[in-house]
């Protein structure tokens, strides 16, 4: 049974070791990752480097560097540009070669800002999305072992030619047993917005997405995530999936990645 996305293992100097469980297994590869994890993870030691900081997540971006492996994976934060009222931190993420050095598979950065009340001024331009029931299939990954077997995902019927709209909440924990922030949670399933959009039936072509960037005009509540997202597909492989994110109380913001498109 899968419980979590990563054990912790060790430290070994300013580096986490952690173990990748088969959760973490993506849909296109069960030897790779899906790109929600190691987003999550990343943004769980940035979270934590910035702990006790009034600073809170602006956006958050994931560029994968090469196939994460489901196998011991190392991850550490630093600040690039420190600040109190503005502040970029990344995080890395490292996996061993075939040769035994470690090579830099994943790397996140994060724009945190200082909060202040604009709540006389708040604006939302999208209305909030209510969950109906949901369609019987989820998505064309239907049985994929890994990744997919800890998250709901709940996609919604909508009108030919507008966008693909998903309802998604983690099932298990992101490390161990250790609590989850609610922007960790969020994580832990945005990375899925190119499936939710895809507009390729996976049987005949790939369509892997090398980023996530997701910016938060809104601190994200709960466990429930709707991501509404469209793909587009260009003349010569290359495509780009934008996505808008909502919570049970409405409108949070925006998601947009690359992709890498093949014929299978």
């Amino acid at each position: 049974m899968i419980d979590c996305h990563y054990r912790r293992l060790a430290i070994e100097g300013e580096w986490q070791v952690f173990e990748s469980t088969v959760g973490t297994a993506s849909n296109w590869n069960a030897e790779i990752q899906h790109g929600s994890p190691p987003l999550a993870l990343m943004t769980k030691t940035i979270e934590e480097l910035a702990s006790g900081s009034r600073l809170r997540i602006g956006r958050v971006t994931l560029d994968l560097l090469g196939a994460v492996p489901v196998a011991p994976v190392k991850v550490r934060a630093s600040v690039l540009r420190p600040g109190a009222r503005i502040s970029l931190m990344a995080a890395e993420m490292t996996a061993a070669a075939p040769d035994g050095t470690d090579r830099t598979v994943a790397r996140v950065t994060a724009w945190l800002l200082a909060p202040s009340d604009t709540g006389d001024v708040a604006t939302d331009r999208h209305l909030p999305l209510v969950e109906g029931e949901a369609v019987s299939r989820a998505h064309d990954w239907q049985g994929a072992p890994g990744y997919l077997e800890t998250v709901s995902w709940r996609a919604q019927s909508t009108a030919p030619g507008d966008a693909s709209i998903a309802w998604m909440s983690p099932l298990v924990a992101l490390v161990d047993s250790e609590e989850l922030t609610d922007v960790q949670r969020l994580a832990m399933v945005v990375d899925s917005a190119n499936g939710v959009g895809a507009v390729l039936d996976p049987r005949d072509f790939v369509f892997m997405n090398t980023d996530t960037a997701l910016h938060l005009h809104r601190a994200p509540e709960g466990r429930d995530f709707a991501i509404r997202a469209r793909g587009s597909i260009g003349p010569d492989g290359i495509g780009v999936t934008t996505a808008e994110v909502f919570d049970r109380r409405g409108f949070i913001g925006t998601t947009a990645q690359t992709l890498l498109v093949q014929r299978r």
